[in-house]
């Protein structure tokens, strides 16, 4: 007999064709009081779809993935892009606009400077998670409160790692499962949106180097990258949380303190 599917592992057929995004955003805010805006990222097929996006922008220099997405999250902008606005194979390869090709793989350009050796790079390019090539010619990053992508492929929120652990906790709330996440190093957007767009499932990442140099990413920052049919689960697996006294700001308790009336309130 088959194991039930897990709740939160299930990939949905029934994608929902909308979300209220200012009530997710809103409950979202009251429940980990957000400090940078959530955004969502979408992938088309042409160009031709992506600019048809209302209010979208085009870069007018070439930039990196994570400066495009940081122009959402920390401008609000709704910007779209194709690979001839990126800088280089890698941010293209990771969302599946440039081809992971032999050069690609062998990732030549990182060895020396990050990895010791060629064949260090290339495993680090076998590592990690891309969307694959040719379907797309586009995609576009925009704040999830305005609706222009609705719904996104994935949404994108970065926060604390107290925040994140709360978040974590609630999609955990109910359908338990344990989530196990891989950490490549430099290029870290494939542990993030590479990641939850190849699988369908939520990726947390510790962003890289490159996320934080051109992408704004503060030092204290994560990023959590899921598609948005979590969001609901998770907002309702916190609130349960919030009712049993388990909420953020996560209180300090006090390291000399008699830890018993904590324990038992919190674990019984």
């Amino acid at each position: 007999m088959e194991p039930p599917l897990n709740v939160i592992r299930k990939i949905e057929a029934d994608e929902p064709e909308s979300y209220d995004w200012p009530s997710i955003i809103g409950e979202l805010n009251e429940l980990l009081r957000l400090r940078v805006t959530p955004i969502g990222m979408k992938m088309f097929e042409t160009a031709a779809e992506m600019e048809a996006v209302p209010r979208i922008r085009r870069p007018s220099a070439i930039h990196t993935t994570d400066q495009i997405v940081a122009q959402a999250a920390r401008l609000s902008w709704t910007v779209g892009v194709t690979n001839d606005d990126l800088a280089g194979s890698q941010c293209g390869a990771v969302i599946g606009l440039h081809p992971q090709d032999e050069a690609w793989q062998a990732g030549s350009n990182y060895a020396g400077v990050w990895y010791e050796t060629l064949e260090d790079a290339a495993a680090h390019q076998a590592a990690m998670d891309v969307v694959p090539y040719g379907k797309y010619e586009a995609m576009a990053v925009s704040p999830l409160s305005t609706g222009r992508l609705d719904p996104p492929d994935i949404c994108l929120l970065y926060g604390t790692p107290g925040q994140m652990i709360i978040l974590i906790n609630g999609l955990q709330f109910s359908g338990y499962c344990e989530f196990n996440w891989s950490v490549v190093g430099e290029s870290s957007c494939a542990d993030s949106w590479g990641r939850a767009l190849s699988t369908g499932e939520p990726s947390l990442s510790i962003p890289c180097f490159a996320e934080r140099r051109y992408g704004g990413v503060l030092d204290e920052e994560m990023l959590m990258a899921l598609p948005p049919r979590f969001l609901p689960k998770a907002i309702e697996g916190m609130r349960q949380l919030s009712q049993n006294g388990l909420r953020y700001p996560i209180p300090q308790y006090g390291i000399q303190s008699d830890a018993r009336a904590g324990l038992g309130f919190s674990y019984g």
